[in-house]
């Protein structure tokens, strides 16, 4: 949620913003007038609450004719104090309402435009130059007994898969060797929750009424996490942690379910779009005027990660409209997939400022002692979609998978052989 000091202060802040991301900019007109509206009604309700406590000890004193005008003067003040009580509550839940819907404010730099106007930063290594012709992640997968899409299906439906024997054992080295690397970066490891109240899911920045990628379990009222982010990012809700414990750094490690509405037709060959996959995600909290700085040691942490998986990838600058509701920045790191020629996401950090901090109340106490929003971060550090890469990236012509050489000790071979 956005700061309405910001928005007061700085009205063409929130309009910019919002044109960089395609949105409509009167929406800030909008909160204007009715967080003015909302101020006047509570400057009446008080002003109109103070004389009816001073009526009260008027008529106390009051006698005869006098203290009859005072009683009835002293009726119409109660009428006139619910009123305006009722009216700044009712302007309070529809400024509250509008602000729910409002994106975070794009941090100055961000790239504006849509999903394709990201900017490259910088690239890391060569696509590989095969002399023999490459097959797919899914090929690849079949022939060595790593991935079942067939029964997935037969089993859940479409977009769902097993992944066995040396398939489940590449995931979980792979998810391990993650892990090991955010313990030793400081990160206290967690396994997470993946089924939240609505109050966490919308806290978080998802519009639950609205949002199609959202898995609900109505019967419950509780929603299917599509990252381990809304989990951590409600761990602290309601909460004001100690300054001195800043900064706070989580590692969750969970399944991921997302509807993938609105993709039909995209990505339905093998395990780059599917509706239920594993993630290891770097969460954090820390002061407002330190997540610039957090924000390049996630990305610095992810590319970390990929070095050690040997493929060649590239990190964007995604532009505003492609940020999402709580992101103020975002830098995507995508690997090269051989067969399909271009660079895919593998990993994502996100800067939400103090946006979900907001929603879900989670503040620190500053020198003062005054209580201040605090700023969350997230970032993607290994999920099973690095299967697709590693497979296409390290195939051999003979169908064999050579393992990058750090993932070795986890997965416990040196090369993935075709199945027998």
């Amino acid at each position: 949620m956005i700061d309405l000091r910001t928005l007061r202060e700085d009205p063409d802040r929130l309009r910019a913003s919002q044109r960089a991301r395609g949105e409509d900019d009167s929406v800030v007109d909008t909160l204007l007038d009715l967080d003015e509206r909302r101020r006047s009604a509570l400057t009446s309700f008080e002003s109109l609450r103070a004389e009816q406590k001073s009526m009260g000890k008027s008529v106390s004193k009051a006698q005869g004719e006098e203290k009859a005008a005072l009683l009835q003067r002293a009726k119409e003040l109660a009428g006139q104090v619910k009123a305006a009580e009722s009216e700044a509550e009712k302007l309070g839940a529809e400024l509250d309402e509008v602000l729910q819907t409002v994106p975070n404010i794009v941090e100055e730099g961000a790239p504006p435009g849509g999903e394709d106007d990201y900017v490259v930063l910088e690239t890391h290594g060569e696509p590989r130059t095969f002399d023999f012709e490459p097959k797919d992640h899914l090929e690849l997968g079949e022939a060595l007994g790593a991935i079942d899409m067939e029964r997935g299906a037969k089993v859940s439906g479409s977009r769902f898969f097993f992944l066995k024997g040396v398939g489940a054992r590449l995931q979980l080295g792979l998810l391990n060797m993650a892990m090991q690397q955010a313990i030793e970066a400081g990160f206290t490891p967690m396994i997470t929750p993946v089924l939240v109240k609505p109050e966490t899911m919308q806290g978080t920045g998802f519009h639950v009424a609205h949002d199609k990628e959202i898995y609900r379990l109505p019967e419950d009222d509780l929603y299917l996490v599509g990252t381990s982010e809304v989990s951590l990012a409600g761990y602290h809700a309601q909460e004001i942690l100690d300054a001195g414990d800043l900064p706070l750094r989580y590692a969750g490690w969970s399944s991921c379910f997302r509807r993938e509405a609105g993709s039909y037709g995209k990505d339905t060959r093998g395990i780059i779009r599917v509706h239920q996959f594993d993630k290891v995600e770097m969460f954090s909290y820390v002061r407002p005027e330190d997540a610039h700085e957090e924000h390049q040691r996630l990305l610095g942490w992810e590319k970390e990660m990929l070095a050690k998986i040997e493929v060649p990838y590239r990190v964007i600058d995604t532009a505003a409209g492609d940020l999402g509701m709580s992101a103020a920045r975002k830098f995507d790191c995508e690997a090269w997939i051989p067969t399909q020629g271009r660079y895919r996401e593998l990993t994502s950090t996100s800067n939400c400022t103090e946006f979900q901090a907001r929603r879900l109340a989670v503040r620190y106490r500053d020198k003062d002692g005054k209580p201040q929003h605090l700023a969350t971060l997230n970032g993607t550090l290994a999920t099973t979609r690095w299967i697709v890469a590693i497979l296409e990236n390290h195939q051999q012509a003979d169908g064999s998978v050579v393992v990058p050489q750090a993932l070795r000790p986890y997965v416990g071979l040196d090369v993935l052989e075709p199945a027998k």
